[in-house]
């Protein structure tokens, strides 16, 4: 989270988000959150998400797009929290603030069931999730917003000039190099109708939960924008392997996964299989990526495990492009 959201946001911001969903603040409690503040209330005997975010992440119209984009999922049969009105009949409320800028709340449904388990991962679960990703992929095909001012951003407005410079230290010159080699890359990549458009891209165990019957629950939506599907496969991928997947175990354990993804995907969705081997190009953009954000939104001398392990030896690896993970990429066709 941008130091500069911490600065703006105060109880009365809270109070006034609750205000406007009917919620009493002896029934909230604060959950983690990277890029907002997640809340879990209680209301008429259900529990509910809340997510407080700021204009600096989100403006309220991109807000609302993703708000609408994930209730058309639902109503296609994608298994997601859906987003729920306030109690003047929003998707998104806006919480103007001194400097000119806004929060939004916006609030959702629970997702019944809790984080996969190793069990669960073993269990199927892979098929499962390739299935709602290859729904995901063949709805959003005829997904228009209801306004033009609401379409979501696209991938490449994640990179700006100086994005990375930003955050980084003058002796991460060659990751910077990196990145634009990426981006150049990606850039030629086509779009069309069957290949690119409004995507997930944020996949991952932290990201959905199961229930006791193994069914998926998928939420936060936050980050989801207009790119190439083959970008979210790669994400799920990327966040269900070891992140030094090196090792016979690790590689057969990535094999196994994104086999059994693909085969649930394609249930649901056709991809031309020439789109896997691009699948690399988006490990990448997402391990520099990555790399970029715990840079900025994270005290790198204090580090959580995950984003420890992570972090170690990284950017040797971005300098001296080792894959993610080395993979028959044609095998998967």
């Amino acid at each position: 989270m941008d130091k500069r959201i911490r600065e703006l946001y105060n109880d009365s911001i809270l109070d006034e988000a609750l205000a406007r969903y009917g919620v009493a603040k002896e029934d909230v409690s604060l959950l983690d959150g990277f890029e907002s503040y997640i809340y879990e209330y209680r209301k008429g005997g259900r529990r509910y998400a809340m997510r407080v975010s700021h204009s600096l992440h989100r403006t309220s119209d991109a807000t609302q797009g993703e708000l609408e984009w994930l209730n058309y999922l639902v109503d296609g049969g994608v298994p997601a929290a859906r987003a729920v009105l306030s109690e003047r009949g929003n998707l998104v409320e806006p919480i103007p603030v001194a400097d000119g800028s806004h929060f939004t709340a916006v609030s959702f449904e629970w997702a019944r069931g809790d984080h996969a388990t190793r069990e669960r991962w073993q269990g199927g679960l892979p098929v499962r999730l390739g299935q709602i990703v290859g729904r995901m992929h063949a709805l959003t095909k005829d997904f228009e917003p209801s306004e033009p001012r609401f379409k979501r951003h696209a991938w490449v407005d994640d990179y700006p000039e100086g994005f990375a410079e930003r955050y980084l230290s003058p002796d991460d010159g060659v990751v910077v190099e990196k990145l634009d080699q990426v981006l150049a890359y990606l850039h030629g990549l086509p779009e069309d109708r069957d290949s690119y458009g409004l995507i997930h891209v944020d996949v991952h165990g932290g990201n959905f939960f199961v229930d006791d019957a193994g069914r998926i629950t998928l939420f936060d939506f936050d980050d989801c924008q207009y790119a190439w599907f083959a970008y979210d496969i790669a994400m799920a991928l990327f966040y269900a392997i070891s992140h030094d997947c090196v090792s016979a175990e690790d590689v057969a354990h990535a094999k196994n996964f994104f086999g059994q993804f693909m085969q649930g995907y394609r249930r649901e969705n056709e991809i031309d299989p020439q789109w896997l081997a691009q699948v690399p190009y988006f490990l990448k953009l997402r391990e520099i990526d990555l790399y970029i954000l715990i840079h900025r939104s994270l005290d790198i001398d204090n580090l959580d495990p995950w984003c420890a392990s992570y972090m170690r030896d990284r950017k040797r690896k971005i300098e001296n492009d080792v894959p993610y993970v080395v993979l028959d990429w044609g095998s998967f066709a």
